[in-house]
This record gives C-alpha cells, structure tokens and sequence, in this order.
C-alpha cells in the first residue's frame, strides 16, 4: 500500500523528473549580451512555456540548445548527462528537436524530401540508393499517426504556410525526440489546425516528451502548459507552474509594468467612402468577384479561415498577385495597381504575411530595411541624404521599440518580432493612404501590440484607411470597425465588430467551404 501511494505521488507533474537543465546560460552578439545567466529546467511528460518580449532571448536561448549558437558560459545537461551540441544535426540525432518559428524549408522539392531531408532510407543498407517508395509509406506512416492530411508527393511551394508549419511538426516528431521546441507554432495556423496541434502536444507530453512552448498568445499558454518561465532583457525572471498564473501577472512579468488595456480606445471618426473595389478575380488563386468599400478613417478587418482568399485579396489589391477582372477606385478616381511599383505610388502600403520570404532584406542593415520603400524621400540628384535616413531609423527603432544595438545591425540577427517591427515602420514611413496589413502583430509580444495597435489607430484618426487581415478573433474584434469575413474565395458577409461576436463570423467564415 505505501510503495502505491508513492509510486502516485511521483506520477504527479510537479515530482516528474528533470529531462533537460539549463544552468546559467550566457550569449553574447556584438554590442548587445542577448542571454545573462539564465537557467530553465523542463520535466519528462509536460509543456514548458518560455514567455518574454520581442528581443528577451527566448529563441536565442532554445538555438544554444540546439546547436544554431554556441554558448558563451553555463551547462546544459540531458537526460543527466552535460552535452554541448555543435550543430542541429548532432542535437536531432540526439532525441532534441525544434520546429522554428522562421520555416527552413526547401519549396521547390516535396513534402517527403523535406522530411527525410539527410536521412534518406536506402533500397539497401550497403548501397546508396535511396527508395522513394520507403520514403512515401514512413511519410505517410507519421502523417497518420498525428491525423495530418497532406500528400507526401505535394510539392512545398504549392502548399499554405499553414501545412507546410504541420509538415515541421511531423518532422520533428519523425526523430523520436525526447524534447521537442515549438517555436511560435500557432502564428500561422487557423483555430482549428491549433486544436490539431494541442492534440499533437497533449499525445507527445504522454508519451514522456518534455515540450518547450513559445508564444505571446496567453490564452494559449494557461491552456496548454504546465509550467511557464517569464524572461526579460535577455534575464530569467521567474519559473512557476502554469496554474497559479493569470494573464495579467504573465504580462506583468514580461513587461515589467501593468497593462490594463489590450486595445487602445477607439476615438478614430469615420468619413467618406476613399476605396471601391468591384469584382475582383484573380488569375491564378481562387479569389472570386469581391466587391467592398473602405472608408476614410476606417479600420476594416478581413477574418476567414487559411485558405478562404484572405491574403489573395490584398497581394490583388496590391498588384503583386495576376488579376483576371476587377476595378478599383481611390476617391472616386480610376486606378490599376498593376504592380507593386505603382501601388506605393498610388499611396498604398503591404505589409506581407512572411516577413522572411517577403518583408525583410536579410543580408541588409536596419536603416536600409527602414527607407528601401521611400527613398525619393531621401534622394538629391543621384545622391542619398544618410542624414534624414538615419533620422527616419531612429524614428522607427523608436516608437517601435525595435530592441537592436544600432541601426547598422543585419536585420536577419533580429528577433522575428523585431524584424517585423522595422517592416511596419518602413511602410509608415511612406505616409501610405491606404495600408494593408496581413497578420501585423504576428509574432509580436502583448506590450508590442499594443503600440501597433495605437499607431493603426493614430493612422486611422488621419483619415487614412487600414486594412487588416488576422487570424486572431479578438483583434479584429478589438481594433476593427467592420469586418468583411471570406469563404471559399468569395466574400461571405460584412459585420460591425462592435455589435458581432466569434461565432458570427465563424458561422459566415464556414459558407462556403
């Protein structure tokens, strides 16, 4: 009877072993100490939230276990071993995996090339051949086992980034892996595909996995961790079990202040009609004859689930996606929007969905990612005026509250919610008339939103028109005066986000799927 009593105590999460340790870790970049002594100890059989700011070091942290860094001081030990992985390789042979917030993935080929990618199973052990059809089945093998519905043959580029973030999933799961990274896992997914992904979580965490969690939703985190760790500056600030927690005493951690508010007060006045869009078709998506009106001053929001034609509408309203038919009017006046080129002209401004693949310039600097898309601004003669760029940057690095060492910094060595914070500046600085944002604050930690979410406003309060697409309910709840809401290609219905709830428009997101 006691050896039972016992053996139930310790099947309790808080009396689980210690699967990985973390002791004192520090990292140091040029100008910047980016991890100062900070420990973090994830237990067999639970998730483990890592929480911060934009710049707190949560993935610098996570990249010293994997291999990506190497660290500067502290110990790392597995499984009660120490160990010092030199590459990502070497980590995932060793039952460590990480799926990354920034997908690495080779587009051009399929889904199962990208599985097995350097661990290709031969047609014999003693020959290098590799089977396709072994390939194919231990493919198809993993995808059924986490109810994932994706041709192993489909090619990476012709899918949504929602799939193939499922298709990273399935990977590091392949491996076996003892303990496994989510980094930002649900900013690309639709409310149904996260459920698929706590689904995933919940069977690795019985399975004995140890399961470390980044994310700045927090409604995500009380639901789906055990513990959370809070880091700030680059510090840990404090380790406590996921229940004791509330939303507010998370943010207060993280931000190092109280933030009453989510969304600023809506105070912005609504004018005149500035855009008309009639009939918009693409040529190459399913986008079919969308006809709205934004106002001046308006915030308006487009909701919808992945695939519903969301992001088709503003790459077609940008002229960075084919047209078939359509016509657009910017205050009562005729306009093409053929290409990117004079659409910035036009006075309007995207701000795209993958910031990677198509917002930021990696191999440049911060100053030169700020201004690439106004420097008519900038230009005498043949010449830049560094002066006012550098004046611009400071600007951006400002009012975003971009955590860099200066603006001669890469941006690809920012933090993904910094770098997306440059991109939002960049097209501020183009005093847009019209701006459309996929997915803004994607990525970017609760005290950062709010400051997106103020400079959206004070566009708005200019009689600017914003456009927003987000996956996040209650964004576009919180920020939107009226959200048009897509189905299928098409537009399935308008509603006042003041008088609408969730259920509304995921009643109207589903009519035509």
């Amino acid at each position: 009877m006691e050896d039972k009593q016992i053996k139930k105590v310790n099947e309790t999460p808080e009396n689980k072993p210690a699967l990985l340790r973390m002791e004192n870790i520090d990292k140091v970049f040029p100008g910047v100490k980016a991890l100062d002594g900070v420990s973090l100890t994830v237990r067999a059989g639970t998730v483990h939230a890592l929480m911060g700011e934009n710049g707190a070091g949560k993935s610098t942290l996570m990249k010293c276990l994997f291999g990506v860094y190497s660290k500067d001081g502290g110990k790392i030990f597995f499984e009660g071993r120490e160990i010092n992985f030199k590459n990502s390789k070497e980590a995932l042979e060793n039952g460590v995996a990480m799926v990354h917030q920034e997908l690495n993935q080779a587009l051009k080929r399929n889904v199962m090339d990208n599985m097995w990618l350097g661990r290709f199973p031969k047609i014999w052990d003693h020959l290098p051949f590799t089977s396709e059809k072994k390939m194919y089945e231990a493919t198809k093998a993993v995808f059924d086992e986490l109810g994932i519905d994706v041709n192993p043959k489909t090619v990476m580029s012709t899918m949504p980034v929602s799939q193939r973030q499922m298709v990273e999933i399935a990977k590091a799961v392949s491996y076996n892996s003892k303990v496994i990274v989510f980094d930002e896992p649900t900013s690309s997914l639709t409310e149904e595909e996260v459920e698929h992904l706590f689904r995933i979580i919940n069977m690795l965490r019985d399975r004995g996995c140890g399961i470390i969690y980044i994310s700045h939703k927090m409604e995500e985190i009380l639901r789906i961790s055990d513990d959370v760790t809070i880091m700030r500056d680059g510090k840990w600030i404090a380790t406590k079990p996921a229940a004791e927690l509330t939303m507010n005493e998370i943010i207060k951690l993280m931000v190092g202040r109280e933030l009453t508010n989510r969304y600023p007060p809506k105070d912005n006045k609504i004018g005149d009609v500035l855009l008309e869009v009639d009939g918009m078709t693409a040529e190459y998506s399913k986008l079919n004859d969308v006809s709205f009106k934004a106002r001046r001053g308006e915030i308006l929001g487009i909701a919808g689930l992945d695939g519903s034609g969301r992001t088709e509408l503003l790459e077609n309203l940008f002229g960075v996606a084919t047209r078939r038919s359509g016509a657009i009017k910017l205050d009562g006046k005729p306009i093409k929007n053929r290409n990117s080129r004079e659409s910035i002209k036009n006075g309007f401004a995207l701000l795209t969905e993958e910031r990677r693949a198509t917002g930021i310039f990696g191999i440049l600097n911060i100053r030169e990612n700020t201004t690439i898309s106004s420097l008519d601004k900038y230009q005498t003669g043949p010449l830049l005026r560094k002066k006012k760029m550098k004046e611009s940057t400071d600007w951006c690095i400002k009012s975003m509250r971009v955590k860099t060492p200066d603006q001669e910094t890469k941006i690809r060595t920012l933090s993904g919610g910094n770098q997306q914070k440059v991109i939002l500046g960049r097209w501020l600085l183009t005093d847009p008339t019209v701006l459309l944002l996929d997915e803004p604050t994607r990525g970017i930690d609760v005290g950062a939103k709010y400051e997106i979410y103020q400079l959206i406003l004070d566009l708005a309060k200019k009689g600017k028109t914003v456009i927003m697409v987000s996956s996040e309910m209650p964004e576009l709840l919180g920020v939107c005066d009226r959200i048009l809401v897509m189905s299928g290609g098409k537009l399935a219905g308008e509603v006042d986000a003041a008088k609408t709830n969730q259920e509304e428009i995921m009643a109207l997101a589903a009519k035509y799927v």
